[in-house]
């Protein structure tokens, strides 16, 4: 027998049958063919569907095909293993041919077009939600799949499968994912995992599914920068970064920009302009090497692909030295033999025609004032070119190394950089080109030749500054480096406040992150004054980026990253210590401060130089390295703080028995040189050269996809932590279950998104704040409260919401800001919700009605938030303090509400009942109580006038109100009279006589409202408050109104 099933199906005769589909042969929106041919091999129970007919000739046409092709040529294979890899090769051609013809079909506009149209039909979010692309796909849900569609827009993932009757939704956000990975499995060889909402979702497709996972991990990245991290948003200018210009395309372009920088440490200004394949004539190895040029703006790079590792970039700013040099010149010889294809020459040959704009680009170099030129180590520690210690000796030959290096390979921005370059580099750089090579490798030097003159400005302009920033930089000032006696003078102490304070006015979103203060002395020590400030911006904005924020997410991301690398090179460690939290919380000082706060500085600066050259792969590599080096230790360790304690051991006896410098200056950052003593030592070189060796296979490309795998889930579970303590909070406010506060928070959380989704400058998103109190830091305005509130409360069929809405919403809003949080939601909805009592409820309607909150109900309800501005921490002390103090408001503190308020506050409850079983008997009770209150009122004044003459037995208040009323109530009421006049009332105060001047208190109004048992009965009817809940969750993206 052979090794392939081919079944002919009915569909009305089989319908239980597990079957998956071609991503290109079946259109899921269109009815099933009643006939298929699938295919199985044995070792799987998936079936795949090879053809489909809707008749029984046609399907038989497909089968004679199949016969004529594939089935006589079996004949030929001796072993089914033969025979089932020919039929899987036959069919993965034919899906590559038929994928051709669908890309063609993805960029047809009229293709498109019809796609947009079924997006919007089926899935009916705003119309403002814009498709980026679709995909043909299977979703599983276990082990049977759903053919379908994979539609991914700005805000959303969606998949819609209409399949044998059976129709399968899903709505994501993309700031509700978790993970998102490409995964296999038994049944999958492979899939795209995405995790949501704590539901596990798989994806599957034949064709384009990494350039599908592509586009879905840069919509999640992109999500989560704009309404998660907005400090690190806002610094990209780029035009990607706008809704309305989001397409697959510029997504595909900004991840290729973004490599290319990464790659060459360029600056962010830098656009990947070409890309060709060529081969470079290397002069100090006299051969080609393959590789591809890349070209933008301002750079001309090179990278090799053959294994050599080499790479060089060249700044056109340097095209107007050409001819200065022989080494120059050879390069240019070699570039332009890159270009023998010819496109790029032309640009070669403009700027050799046009050096004057090449001379732009460079501005005057000289202009640059650096406030201190001289780094501190050549002032404190200059070095003794007559000492011949064995030490100053090596060091000599470190730096000949490097100088037959350079005349090999070049010297500058424009130097060959090989594996020889990183063989030197982990041997150790000599003191004197440290701040030389740091500034090579880490780009900076571009930065500060493109930019000249600007630190001197910032240093300007900061200077007398006072901000939070400055105050921590005082406070940290004489913490970096103690022992040092660079930072024991004024000198070094200046110098390091200067390039802080510059930076912190040059960045305000980061401001300053304890741990720079460390990282800034290090760089000051072997680079001058604005090199370390370059140095810094490089670290901060280019190399690690989002650790130096609020929340330190970068480095939570890296060791995330790191925990992973752990599990995958020390298996040995993860058996003994299933959980490796321990390690996050040990190693966070590792990354923030690159090993300089655990490791001797003369130690930490060779791994300083390490990072400079291969960025965040090196620690990571040199972290496995010392917990292997560590392992024995941490295995037979029994808690935690053993652990601890072998690891400040180690760093303690981590030397540099290379290093010139003397024992004044090196220091032990840990430091416990008694215990140190006894102990063996470990030489720094040694350590990095066994990480390279044993990790260095890894590759940046590699860690760079597990930053992006591990941001997602590390960005969440910061959100989770916020939600949990803002429900610790809340909790104790208001009567909602855990459960019932957790699916509330998740609405009004989505909600404050659903502002944001669609508008660039939403106020909830520009005064988005991580660093606010938890529960400042998601708010609503006026219209999403509106929209969220009136899927929540019981009275739904109210008539004039609007208008309470509007006054609620202002009640709530103490500070007047224009947006409130979760816990003044609650707090409200708690309030009209079975969770509250008669009295409170009454008592909310009661405050709604005093001024300032309805003193105009002809308002047009548009409210223009205000936003929280600069945040002042003292103003959150007191309001943290008031509410300590704050007691249980009694109702007798209540303020009166005058008659305006009160012909109001009557019409509301009017308005309550509409619609109601009960209608007719809530408006008579109303009448009935009203009634009651108007002649208490009118006694009360009659008591206090004794001598007034007695005009009219209807009050103006009470003809006011009897105009208020429904057709027809107001003759039920006991004080009506025939000859008071009906007309509707305006809500003007000056409506009501001014002579007149009545009010009334709250316990008034209760205690009349209390003897109407059907006003009791409507106030304390139970509503379903999970019922609500679901409803809410259903119809919230549906329930929108234009702005």
């Amino acid at each position: 027998s052979i090794a392939l099933t081919l079944l002919i199906i009915y569909e009305g005769h089989y319908r239980g049958l597990l079957v998956g589909t071609l991503d290109t042969m079946l259109d899921s929106t269109s009815k099933v063919a009643p006939f298929r041919i699938l295919h199985q091999t044995p070792d799987s129970q998936v079936y795949w569907s090879i053809a489909c007919g809707g008749t029984k000739e046609e399907i038989s046409q497909h089968w004679e095909w199949l016969e004529k092709n594939i089935m006589r040529t079996l004949s030929v294979f001796d072993s089914s293993d033969d025979i089932t890899s020919f039929v899987q090769g036959k069919i993965r051609g034919l899906i590559a041919e038929e994928g051709k013809v669908s890309c063609v079909q993805e960029d047809d506009p009229e293709k498109f077009r019809e796609a947009l149209l079924r997006f919007e039909k089926w899935f009916d979010l705003p119309q403002k939600e814009k498709l980026v692309t679709y995909y043909s796909c299977s979703y599983w849900r276990g082990r049977v799949p759903c053919q379908g569609w994979l539609y991914l827009s700005t805000n959303f993932l969606s998949f819609y499968s209409y399949l044998l009757g059976s129709e399968v939704k899903l709505i994501i956000s993309w700031n509700e994912i978790w993970r998102l990975e490409k995964t296999s499995n038994v049944i999958l060889t492979e899939s795209i995992h995405v995790l949501a909402n704590g539901e596990d979702h798989f994806f599957s497709m034949f064709l384009h599914l990494n350039e599908t996972f592509l586009i879905m991990e840069q919509l999640a990245d992109y999500s989560i920068k704009r309404l998660f991290d907005k400090e690190t948003f806002q610094e990209d200018s780029s035009m990607l970064f706008s809704v309305t210009f989001l397409s697959s395309r510029g997504l595909e372009t900004h991840a290729r920009n973004e490599q290319f920088r990464a790659f060459f440490r360029l600056p962010k200004e830098e656009n990947l302009l070409e890309v060709y394949e060529s081969f470079l004539w290397v002069p100090f190895s006299h051969f080609n090497t393959l590789g591809k040029i890349c070209l933008s703006e301002s750079y001309l790079c090179f990278a090799s692909q053959d294994g050599s590792q080499c790479h060089v970039i060249i700044p056109m700013r340097e095209a107007r030295r050409f001819h200065e040099t022989e080494l120059i010149t050879d390069r240019i010889c070699s570039v332009a033999q890159w270009f023998v294809q010819g496109e790029c020459q032309n640009l070669i040959n403009h700027f050799e025609d046009n050096p004057e704009e090449v001379a732009l680009m460079v501005g005057q170099k000289d202009s640059s004032k650096a406030v201190s030129t001289e780094a501190l180590m050549t002032v404190f520690h200059p070095q003794d070119t007559e000492n011949l210690d064995p030490k100053m000796l090596k060091e000599k030959m470190k730096e000949q190394s490097w100088n037959i290096h350079f005349s090999e390979y070049g010297r500058g921005t424009s130097m060959f950089c090989t594996k020889k370059t990183r063989d030197l580099i982990v041997r150790g750089v000599p003191e004197a080109l440290r701040g030389e090579l740091w500034m090579l490798f880490s780009g900076a030097v571009n930065d500060m030749a493109t930019n000249p003159g600007y630190y001197s400005e910032l240093v300007d302009q900061s200077l007398g500054t006072s901000t939070l920033a400055t105050d921590e930089i005082e406070r940290d000032l004489h913490r970096s480096l103690p022992e040092h006696p660079a930072f024991q003078s004024d000198t070094g102490i200046s110098a390091l406040r200067r390039v802080l304070t510059a930076y912190a006015y040059r960045n305000p979103k980061i401001g300053y992150c304890q741990a720079m203060n460390i990282l800034t002395s290090v760089l000051l020590l072997y680079a001058k004054e604005e090199e370390a400030f370059w140095l810094l911006v490089a670290v901060c904005e280019r190399m690690l980026p989002d650790y130096f924020n609020r929340r330190i997410i970068g480095a939570l991301v890296d060791q995330a990253v790191f925990e992973e690398l752990i599990r995958m090179h020390l298996t040995q460690l993860t058996e003994h210590m299933t959980d490796l939290t321990f390690f996050s919380s040990v190693s966070l000082s590792w990354f923030l401060t690159l090993f300089i706060s655990v490791l001797p500085i003369e130690s930490a600066v060779n791994v300083v130089d390490c990072f400079f050259y291969d960025g965040i792969k090196a620690i990571l590599q040199l972290g496995l390295a010392v917990l292997d080096y560590n392992m024995e230790g941490l295995i037979s360790s029994h808690d935690d703080a053993e652990a601890v304690t072998i690891l400040n051991k180690f760093f303690d006896n981590v030397t540099n028995k290379d290093s010139p410098l003397p024992q004044t200056v090196q220091q032990n950052s840990v430091g416990n040189n008694d215990k140190a003593s006894s102990s063996s030592k470990v030489d720094v070189s040694d350590l990095i050269k066994e990480a390279y060796e044993k990790y260095g296979d890894m590759k940046s490309e590699e860690v760079e996809s597990m930053r992006k795998r591990n941001k997602l889930y590390v960005i969440q579970t910061l959100e989770d932590t916020t939600k949990q303590n803002v429900l610790r909070v809340v909790s104790q406010e208001v009567k909602f279950s855990a459960s019932q506060l957790d699916e509330l928070y998740v609405l009004f959380k989505r909600q404050h998104f659903l502002s944001c989704y669609w508008m660039m400058n939403s106020p909830v998103l520009l005064h988005h704040d991580p660093s606010l109190a938890y529960l400042e830091q998601y708010q609503l305005g006026f219209h999403q409260f509106s929209l969220l509130f009136s899927l929540l409360e019981p009275w739904s069929l109210c008539s004039g919401k609007d208008a309470l809405f509007l006054w609620a919403f202002r009640l709530l809003d103490e500070n007047q800001d224009g947006l409130i949080n979760f816990k003044e939601f609650c707090c409200a909805l708690g309030k009209v919700t079975p969770a509250g009592t008669f009295t409170n409820k009454l008592k909310f309607l009661f405050k709604l009605h005093q001024p300032p909150e309805c003193q105009n109900t002809h308002c047009t309800f548009c409210f223009t938030p205000t936003g929280r501005g600069k945040v002042d921490l003292q103003a959150y002390l007191k309001q943290w303090q008031d509410e300590i103090l704050k007691k249980e408001e009694c109702i007798k503190d209540l303020p009166r509400i005058n008659q305006a308020q009160f012909i109001q506050f009557s019409k509301t409850l009017y308005n309550l009942f509409h619609s109601d079983p009960e209608e007719e008997s809530l408006y008579r009770a109303v009448a009935r109580v009203t009634s009651l209150l108007l002649r208490m009122e009118e006694v009360g004044r009659r008591l206090q006038e004794p001598t007034s003459p007695q005009k009219s037995t209807t009050s103006p208040i009470q003809a006011a109100l009897e105009g208020a009323l429904p057709d027809g109530e107001a003759s039920s009421t006991p004080e009506s009279s025939s000859d008071t006049p009906s007309t509707p009332i305006t809500l003007e105060a000056g409506s009501i006589p001014q002579e007149v001047e009545w009010s009334f208190a709250f316990e008034q109004i209760l205690a009349s409202l209390l003897n109407e048992p059907v006003l009791v009965r409507f106030f304390e009817r139970p509503v379903d408050i999970q019922a609500r809940l679901d409803h809410a969750k259903c119809a919230q993206l549906k329930a929108k109104t234009n702005k």
